[in-house]
């Protein structure tokens, strides 16, 4: 093994356990069936996509955009 076959097989782990890090973040279990902001329905698509939302959409990019 060379150093480039190295380098590739600590990137890969690098990548693996910062993804890992950021699944790990998400929100889980069931989600809201109604925002908690604005309380607006969360429709049923977010929802399955997004286990453990609280926020619909329109509400979890305004959100995002003040950070």
């Amino acid at each position: 093994m060379d150093i480039l076959d190295r380098a590739q097989v600590y990137e890969t782990g690098e990548r693996n356990a910062a993804v890992a890090s950021v699944r790990a973040a998400l929100p889980t279990g069931p989600s809201l069936a109604i925002c908690a902001n604005c309380e607006e329905p969360i429709p049923e698509g977010r929802r399955e996509a997004m286990p453990g939302c609280t926020l619909c959409r329109e509400c979890q990019e305004k959100l995002e955009a003040m950070r």
